[in-house]
């Protein structure tokens, strides 16, 4: 997180070190949710976005690499909860990235969106560093297919939660296109979460084969 980079260490209800509270930031986006995934999911391989670069089949993504700034996980899928907000992965163990499942294949037409922790129970997430990512850099997608999706970021914004931008995180894009993000900004120890989010915003440039 920028600002206050690690939280005071508390018991099991830990800071949660991508949104605060579950899904706080992100809950305004759940009504777009089912609208954006309808018209972005829906390509095929075989054709290109905007980019020129051809778009991928739809296959589950395994590995998130950014190099950058030595960032690397694993990713499990996470959805939403019985109320309607975002899940987000474990905070018992930080350096877990996990994939949204509901937004589009890494790859594929849309804005694929992954969430990670700064922090967690007292130590540094798979997201710590997220906010010194730059324009240029690149993240490694792997997926299942065998196929690795290279995206390179355009840009990097730290935004309050409660301006959350939906339709640009969430809203259809010409290409395929990668969301990373966690918690940023200043700690707020009554509300036991970060005012802020860190968002990584990110277009398909190459596609490397199995």
């Amino acid at each position: 997180m920028t600002g206050t980079e690690t939280p005071p260490t508390r018991e099991p209800s830990k800071v949660d070190g991508v949104t605060g509270k579950i899904g706080i930031g992100l809950i305004v986006v759940v009504a777009l949710i089912g609208l954006v995934v309808a018209g972005t999911s829906g390509s095929t391989s075989g054709s290109s976005g905007s980019s020129g670069v051809q778009l991928m089949a739809a296959s589950t993504p395994t590995t998130v690499s950014v190099p950058s700034i030595g960032a690397e996980s694993s990713l499990i899928e996470t959805g939403q909860q019985a109320n309607g907000e975002l899940e987000v992965p474990p905070l018992q163990t930080p350096m877990q990235a996990s994939w949204y499942d509901k937004s589009p294949s890494p790859g594929t037409l849309g804005p694929s969106v992954i969430l990670g922790h700064v922090n967690g129970y007292g130590k540094p997430g798979i997201f710590y560093k997220l906010k010194d990512v730059k324009a240029g850099d690149q993240v490694l997608v792997k997926r299942q297919d065998g196929q690795t999706g290279v995206f390179t970021v355009s840009n990097v914004d730290t935004v309050p939660k409660a301006a959350f931008p939906a339709e640009m995180v969430y809203g259809d894009t010409p290409d395929s296109q990668l969301r990373l993000i966690t918690c940023g900004g200043v700690f707020d120890p009554s509300a036991q979460s970060y005012e802020a989010n860190v968002i990584v915003y990110a277009n398909l440039t190459e596609v490397r084969p199995a």
